[in-house]
């Protein structure tokens, strides 16, 4: 799985479009968001087919910024705290969150500036927590 980011036009009809060129192609959104940010919107998609999503919304014109490598890890749901302990931990380690939503397993999926160090912190926290 990977994370495409994405700007769209702020206008009517835009995740509409991008929604249906994405299932005409058969490619499944399996998290992420949209955030208005004025004239244009900030879309972060989990998807596993991520250059394929890339090609065929650029067909489109929807500008596809760039494809992340994403940490996906599961949180105690039971234990109140959980994603500030994560993130506490890969904050200690100096690693930079530059995104973070969930997935439809209820997964957290985070974006972060150093991938290999953030890998390292999970699979600690793997260990510990789970």
């Amino acid at each position: 799985m990977k994370d495409i980011e994405i700007k769209l036009e702020n206008k009517v009809g835009t995740l509409a479009l991008l929604g249906e060129t994405l299932g005409k192609n058969q490619i499944s959104l399996e998290g992420g968001g949209v955030f208005d940010n004025g004239q244009y919107a900030v879309a972060h998609f989990l998807v596993e087919e991520a250059e394929q999503a890339k090609k065929v919304l650029e067909e489109v014109g929807i500008q596809v910024v760039t494809i992340h490598e994403v940490i996906i890890q599961k949180l105690r749901q039971d234990v109140p705290g959980q994603l500030g302990l994560f993130c506490r931990r890969l904050a200690d380690a100096n690693i930079n969150i530059l995104t973070q939503y969930s997935d439809h397993s209820n997964q957290l999926i985070v974006v972060v500036d150093q991938y290999e160090d953030a890998l390292r912190v999970c699979k600690a926290w793997m260990t510990e927590w789970c």
